[in-house]
């Protein structure tokens, strides 16, 4: 509780100092209602969502703050194509269009978060949506911004901790303090933005708290404990077990403003403890709902991240229109405790450097020449070290470039990188040299419709967890093992839309198809031991196709208020192009415990891809009068049958959510906001697909988050 009293008595001080300012500011009201006219800061070329060749959603303003939650994951879950890797209340990994982990490349304003959220499923962002100005999700290929892990995409977090100009104010900031039923969750907020003369600062701290979540019924699935043949635990009805955990997050940056350009830098803390609930590490509880009877003590997770950056530019010298660098060092660790008792440690210290260089145009081309370079140390200690220690070396230039003709609009980019992996074992080092290119053409058919076609052609090479994986994973109850003569691989994309903006409606659809020449993907097998399943990564032609589409209505806006209608839906379906049913054995020889035991193992080599997210059709209706606004939604996630070998189906269910804000602007240009949002409204048992323990965890149930924001 000293925290959040603290927090109050800033926030108040705060207002009452805004309140002897002669010159009032509106700061929340300001905020863009049309997102097609933000500005995608993921590009180098500034550029609106609607004005960029590769497909984006936005979230930002309002519509960011009632989708804001625990996750990353979780806060963009309900755009079109994008869902979330649930581990669990603490963990949550964006997922888009059926692509996950070292396929999504996740950023903290253009630059890479520098944790190891790719290495493990249960393994957290070290980012806090909750500080977050914009978040810009890149759907498709971003090789050419963002290399070789960004061939599924990206999510762009942009919290401005490093300020990128001179607020019009002295002072100005946020405050949030929050409660939810779910789980007890208490969480406070604080930012300040201010400027003396030439120089930017900024301050943001964040602190959460909350418990076991709160679940419809029993973690475990009825279907998952028939066929362990165990009756219900009663103790464990209506809530996760060892769900609970604790965040902290504070950053300082500074910027220094000159007629020419600017120099800044930041410095921000992370630091997080939560629980990994389904008996992950005890049971070894997999998707395949496999058991290691091993009783051990709940497993916590403890994230400690420092990071440092450097950012600077200059503006309109010689043929050039500007240049911005950026420069982060990040120091991580992740501990694993079971009980009291440390398990594994995992330390990763990241660098990354980054250079936008904006020519003139260029024969009617505006353009950007890149150059990005990252160098990643992991080291893995401990009994369940499944990865070995690394390093890995990445370097890569790439050109953006696009050109109007009439109502045409030509967008191309290239982009070569190289990679080099050095494990801490006896196993060879792996160098691999990628090349992306892109081409992008939207026609403006008229002021209200525009379509768009798009083609990729991009690289990844294999990662150090898909090279050389050797043990236990007991976050996915199951024993994984690498690859290291993987190839890289290489995705072909077409896309196609269409965009409308007509009076009260705007629309937007989207189909597309990628082709995948040697896809690395995780594959299940027959063979066992010690009664946990065995995967291996390995290689296959593959497919993924896929549909999405939006539309927003505003009904009416009369004496009642203004009403708008949301709707949604996407689909996306995956599999080999081998024949369903084709299979591969192989003998591996498994060193587990100081022991080795051979195991002959058939996996499959055919059908359907694992853990893809099934179709959803989703919708909301929005209110808003004066200083109030209200909103009630649901999203339907269909059943997936379409599954792979060793795995099983899983039910459709619903999502409801409702919001309720009530806004209050202040004389002197600040203002409060009191909110609820309950979500999950009919308190349904969710366990979405694209979960490893899925059978073992639950989406929470109903819950109602309310606090007050503040605004000054």
């Amino acid at each position: 509780m000293l925290r959040f009293t603290l927090l109050a008595l800033t926030l108040s001080a705060a207002l009452t100092a805004q309140a002897q300012d002669t010159h009032p500011k509106r700061h929340h009201d300001d905020t863009p209602k049309d997102l097609s006219a933000v500005e995608v800061k993921a590009s180098p070329l500034a550029a609106t969502s609607e004005r960029l060749a590769l497909p984006v959603e936005l979230l930002t303003g309002e519509a960011l703050d009632a989708a804001k939650a625990g996750t990353l994951g979780d806060t963009v879950s309900k755009l079109p194509g994008v869902q979330s890797a649930n581990f669990g209340p603490g963990v949550g990994r964006p997922i888009i269009r059926g692509l996950d982990g070292a396929r999504v490349q996740v950023l903290s304003d253009g630059l890479g978060s520098g944790d190891v959220s790719t290495v493990s499923v249960d393994h957290a962002i070290s980012i806090e949506p909750f500080l977050a100005d914009q978040i810009e999700v890149l759907k498709g290929p971003a090789t050419l911004l963002y290399g070789s892990g960004a061939i599924g995409g990206a999510v762009n977090v942009v919290d401005g901790r490093i300020p990128d100009r001179l607020p019009e104010a002295a002072l100005s900031g946020r405050a949030e303090l929050r409660g939810n039923s779910g789980s007890h969750e208490r969480t406070g907020m604080l930012r300040l933005d201010g400027r003396a003369d030439r120089l930017a600062l900024h301050f943001d701290a964040l602190h959460r708290e909350a418990g076991d979540v709160r679940i419809p019924g029993f973690a475990e699935s009825a279907q998952h404990r028939a066929e362990e043949g165990e009756p219900a635990d009663t103790s464990e009805y209506g809530h996760l077990s060892n769900s609970a955990l604790r965040t902290d997050s504070a950053a300082l940056g500074m910027t220094l403003f000159s007629e020419h350009g600017f120099l800044g830098g930041g410095y921000s803390l992370y630091r997080s403890t939560y629980g990994i609930p389904g008996h992950a590490h005890g049971h070894a509880h997999g998707d395949d709902g496999d058991d290691n009877d091993a009783e051990d003590s709940p497993v916590r997770i403890h994230m400690d991240q420092h990071r440092s950056e450097l950012r600077g530019g200059l503006d309109a010298f010689g043929p050039f229109q500007s240049l911005r660098v950026k420069l982060a060092d990040t120091q991580y660790t992740h501990t694993e405790f079971e009980g009291e008792a440390i398990g594994t440690v995992f330390n990763n210290h990241a660098q990354e450097l980054r250079a936008e260089l904006v020519h003139q145009p260029i024969a009617g081309w505006d353009g950007a020449i890149g150059v990005q370079t990252s160098r990643r140390t992991f080291a893995a200690t401990g009994d369940e070290a499944f990865v070995p220690s690394s390093n890995t070396k990445d370097a890569g230039l790439f050109w953006l470039g696009k050109r109007l003709w009439g109502a045409f609009q030509l967008d191309l980019g290239l982009r070569a990188d190289h990679n080099q992996t050095t494990p801490d074992t006896a196993q060879r080092t792996r160098r691999f040299t990628t090349h992306s290119a892109s081409l992008g053409v939207q026609w403006q058919w008229n002021p209200l419709l525009h379509f768009s076609l798009g083609f990729d052609r991009a690289q990844r090479a294999p990662t150090a967890e898909e090279l050389f994986s050797s043990g236990l994973h007991v976050a996915t109850g199951s024993f994984e093992f690498g690859h290291t003569n993987l190839n890289k691989e290489t995705a072909t994309r077409v896309e196609l839309g269409a965009h409308l903006h007509h009076g009260p409606l705007e629309a937007s659809v989207s189909v597309w198809r990628v082709g995948y020449a040697d896809f690395i993907y995780l594959a299940g097998t027959d063979a066992q031991l010690e009664n946990a399943p065995l995967r291996l990564w390995q290689q296959g032609d593959a497919r993924f196709h896929g549909v999405e589409a939006k539309l927003d209505w505003d009904i009416a806006d009369n004496a009642s208020g203004f009403w708008q209608l949301g709707l949604f839906a996407d689909s996306v379906r995956a599999r080999l192009n081998a024949a369903a049913g084709s299979t591969l054995q192989q003998s591996i020889d498994v060193f587990h415990e100081g022991h080795y035991h051979h195991v002959t193992a058939q996996t499959a080599v055919g059908g359907y891809l694992p853990r893809i997210a099934p179709g959803r059709i989703g919708g909301q209706l929005r209110w808003s009068r004066e200083a109030w606004r209200a909103s009630l939604g649901a999203v339907h996630s269909f059943k997936q049958t379409r599954v792979a070998e060793f795995e099983t189906t899983t039910p459709g269910y619903t999502l409801m959510d409702a919001h309720l804000a009530w806004h209050h602007d202040l004389a002197n240009g600040s203002a409060v906001e009191l909110f609820a949002d309950v979500s999950n409204l009919t308190n349904q048992e969710a366990r979405p697909h694209t979960s490893f323990l899925k059978d073992v965890v639950p989406l929470a149930g109903r819950s109602i988050a309310f606090g007050v924001r503040a605004f000054f």
